[in-house]
């Protein structure tokens, strides 16, 4: 038994240690004193004005009833090699790398959101989700890049190794409320870190980007939940207008970005990674359309699928429902290859290149978010 004892207390000593830096660092000072004047701050940590529900049972149930499907049982076919050198035609074109990184080239300006470039999303380098397919383009080979955007601090959209190797870029970084205190602890400099709140405008160059609002969580090890803000982005450019979600359940003010900063030529909406235990944490298939609507999207991009099996529904049945759900509203859908470069005004012919596997219909497993105005978001 203190054998035992031991074994244990080594492994959690060793666990402590190895992600011990990864963990990140808490917001102090004058970067703390902003953090506590948002109003999204109550009671010592962030909160979502709808309050996140979860069914402690459902959880549990969902554990017994896994897709046989969750990965993928062969390669994918990713599109790899460096970005195109030649600006889009059009002026608007994105490289979707896999789950939430994309390469976002907009009226003369690239923005990179949620670098994630390490083999696995974990503070560990040998346990955790492993990604199923090396990085489409290498980190290296990305390119000088305007702005990067960090919609949160989990780490399958905070990864410590691929910010620390991005910690002598010529870039900014915009992170929301108290997430720069991890990039500072990494090594990116003060000058380049703007931390911001809901609502925030930044210009970068001649590029504006607006901190939206999103519904989730936060949090990177037992005892900082919900210590830092989560957030989406608007791009407003000079001739374009763009949306990434970051992680979100579907909330009311989706209507109000739209209507505020929208119409978007493209938005970025994650569609995967749900349960119906959790509805407010992800947005899910269909709500991901909804939503695209209320932004007023013309072009939508299915992100957060694709990558990593954080779930328990199948890796394909994402798109499958997102792609019904938009054939249904009559929504134009992008579904391109990992590493595939696309112009949402010069959109290619639609390709299904991803395997027929079976999957439950949003019929048979609904996410449904909680605490919508049926009059209003719905």
């Amino acid at each position: 038994m203190q054998a035992t004892g031991a074994l244990v207390l080594v492994v959690l000593v060793a666990t402590l240690v190895g992600g011990w830096s990864s963990f990140g660092h808490r917001a102090a000072g004058a970067r703390r004193a902003r953090m506590e004047k948002s109003s999204q701050w109550q009671k010592g940590h962030f909160e979502n004005p709808q309050p996140l529900w979860n069914d402690a049972w459902g959880m549990l149930d969902g554990m017994f009833h896994v897709d046989p499907n969750t990965s993928p049982s062969q390669p994918l076919p990713t599109v790899t090699g460096a970005p195109p050198k030649s600006p889009p035609a059009t002026g608007l074109r994105v490289t979707w790398l896999g789950h939430s990184t994309l390469l976002v080239e907009i009226d003369g300006y690239r923005i990179l959101t949620d670098p994630m470039f390490s083999a696995r999303s974990s503070p560990l380098g040998w346990i955790g989700p492993r990604r199923w397919y090396p990085p489409p383009i290498p980190l290296e080979a990305i390119g000088p890049v305007d702005a990067v955007l960090l919609s949160h601090d989990h780490y399958d959209h905070l990864d410590r190794a691929t910010i620390s190797a991005m910690k002598g870029w010529n870039t900014i970084f915009l992170a929301p409320l108290g997430v720069g205190a991890h990039l500072a602890y990494w090594g990116v400099p003060e000058s380049r870190i703007i931390d911001v709140d809901w609502w925030d405008r930044v210009r970068v160059r001649g590029l504006e980007i607006v901190c939206t609002p999103a519904r989730h969580a936060s949090g990177r090890q037992l005892f900082d939940k919900d210590a830092t803000l989560w957030a989406g982005y608007a791009l407003v450019g000079p001739k374009h207008r763009a949306y990434y979600s970051g992680d979100t359940g579907l909330f009311p003010a989706m209507r109000e970005i739209g209507e505020k900063l929208g119409p978007f030529d493209l938005t970025m909406i994650e569609v995967g990674q749900y349960n119906r235990a959790w509805p407010d944490w992800h947005i899910g298939p269909e709500q991901a359309v909804r939503a695209h609507e209320l932004l007023r999207g013309r072009v939508l991009l299915p992100i957060h699928w694709g990558l990593l099996t954080l779930a328990f529904h199948g890796w394909t049945e994402p798109i499958e429902r997102a792609a019904v759900a938009a054939k249904q509203a009559g929504v134009m859908i992008l579904t391109p290859r990992p590493g595939q470069p696309v112009e949402p005004d010069a959109p290619p012919s639609p390709e299904r290149w991803w395997p027929e596997v079976p999957w439950k219909s949003g019929a048979e497993d609904p996410i449904v978010s909680t605490k919508m105005d049926p009059g209003g978001a719905r």
